[in-house]
């Protein structure tokens, strides 16, 4: 740790890789530090399975066209407009090239799945997964010569008039100074640290589960924010999706994710619908769920279908509770009995008969209901009935650094700073006000990664 890097990258996932490649690709040397062990390396792109970016014409593992004016209608509607149009534009342009680039690093595709994500189009599927996806984004920072640290906890940053100096590491008993010309900050939000959450949240945080990785403390965004960078972002905006209430405290993954809402009514402990389960498209949708959920009494919701659309959507590890009645299915949640009942024949009486077809905005609808189910709404009579529990379920936060379109950190001057860049979920909150849209996560830290590594490296030649 005695000589001096080029850039050091604070991080170990999508982001933090795709800097590195592309600085090292740019004739840097390059450090990147991973707080995490190796082999719980790579952040929640270890969870991930898609990207999502524009492109002109199908391809072999995209079913048509994603204009980038179709891209920024999809994020802005997500968004409800709290987005940096700017950044959003570049990141959206910039996107168009990255599905070329990433395979260029090693990364392959797979044909998308099918089912309720209706993705085919618009995002492309990583072949093996996120893991497989990282493990390719190593191995080719490996061979181009990225040095590479694991366990290694960043516990302080020297910055001097928004200028990087060093890094203070943990290592054993002991500290070790870090050098570098130039800083690329990769290393995630705060969703694992709940007394973080519960600054915004209140005692509700101690409910929600952290679907993704135990290591995204943000304890490097906050060394950032308290050394004079410009914060974006609201804290308690969120990806946060309903999983399963049975699924592990902290990284439970993809496989506890719910995605039956369209096909039934969600209720909570007081056995009520709260949402329109049918609003929109599931991937521009389901985000909102974790939100929604948190929301309501104790942070719990239930999942309630019948027999009929067992086999809809992509199963999920835990296995829907049972009952053959309604009343019978309210005892196994430890709800009201009659009070679920009245819902599901209230619902029941609402619905208007169409032509279900859950790929689109079909005329499946309830009429007179509050709230109502817009899209998709049939009849929950055929037993058995079946239910799934869910709770808020945490993937990142969108507080973050403010950036430019070089990546460049902005000071709470307004001033880029001299040379400290950021990508991937430490500043996402730049494009992501609120909402969010299946995969567009992993383009915001693969362009924002390449750009920040290519910009360190020649800040750092020059």
């Amino acid at each position: 740790m005695s000589r001096k890097f080029d850039v050091l990258v604070i991080g170990g996932g999508n982001a933090a890789l795709c800097a590195a490649i592309s600085a090292r690709r740019a004739g840097a040397s390059v450090l990147v530090l991973e707080g995490a062990p190796k082999f719980y390396r790579g952040g929640n792109t270890r969870h991930t399975r898609n990207m999502r970016c524009a492109h002109d014409a199908a391809t072999d593992i995209l079913t048509g066209p994603y204009p980038e004016a179709e891209f920024w209608d999809d994020l802005q509607r997500v968004t409800g407009g709290q987005t940096d149009e700017e950044l959003a534009r570049f990141m959206i342009r910039e996107s168009k090239d990255i599905l070329g680039w990433i395979v260029e690093q090693g990364v392959r595709w797979q044909p998308s799945l099918g089912g309720t994500l209706s993705l085919g189009r618009t995002n492309s599927f990583f072949l093996g997964g996120g893991r497989a996806m990282l493990n390719a984004l190593y191995l080719t920072a490996e061979k181009l010569g990225v040095e590479l640290l694991y366990d290694a906890e960043v516990i302080d940053l020297q910055i001097d008039d928004g200028m990087f100096l060093s890094a203070t590491l943990q290592q054993g008993d002991g500290n070790v100074c870090v050098r570098a010309s130039t800083l690329v900050a990769a290393a995630g939000g705060f969703e694992a640290n709940i007394e973080w959450l519960k600054q915004y949240w209140g005692d509700a945080a101690d409910n929600f589960l952290i679907r993704g990785t135990p290591y995204n403390r943000g304890s490097i965004l906050k060394l950032l924010l308290a050394k004079g960078v410009q914060d974006v972002g609201d804290p308690t905006q969120c990806h946060a999706v309903a999983i399963d209430a049975r699924a592990p405290k902290f990284d439970g993954g993809i496989i506890t994710r719910h995605d039956s809402v369209v096909f039934g009514i969600v209720v909570n402990k007081h056995a009520q619908r709260f949402y329109d389960e049918g609003e929109d498209i599931w991937p521009k949708r389901y985000a909102i769920w974790g939100r929604l959920v948190a929301a309501q009494p104790d942070q719990i919701a239930w999942i309630i279908f019948d027999s009929t659309v067992l086999n809809s959507f992509m199963p999920t590890l835990f296995p829907p509770i049972p009952a053959a009645s309604i009343a019978g299915l309210a005892g196994k949640l430890e709800l009201d009995p009659a009070a679920l009942e009245k819902t599901v024949a209230g619902f029941n009486a609402a619905v208007r008969p169409g032509t279900f077809d859950h790929t689109i905005l079909d005329d499946c609808r309830t009429e007179g209901l509050t709230p109502p189910k817009t899209h998709w709404a049939r009849k929950i009579e055929t037993p058995p009935f079946y239910a799934y529990p869910v709770r808020p379920g945490i993937t990142f936060t969108y507080l973050g650094t403010r950036v430019n379109k070089q990546a460049r950190m902005l000071m709470k001057s307004g001033k880029p700073s001299a040379n400290m860049f950021a990508a991937g979920e430490i500043m996402a909150g730049n494009v992501l006000g609120k909402g969010y849209a299946a995969g567009i996560g992993m383009t915001i830290g693969s362009v924002f990664g390449r750009v920040a590594g290519k910009e360190a490296a020649q800040h750092a030649r020059n």
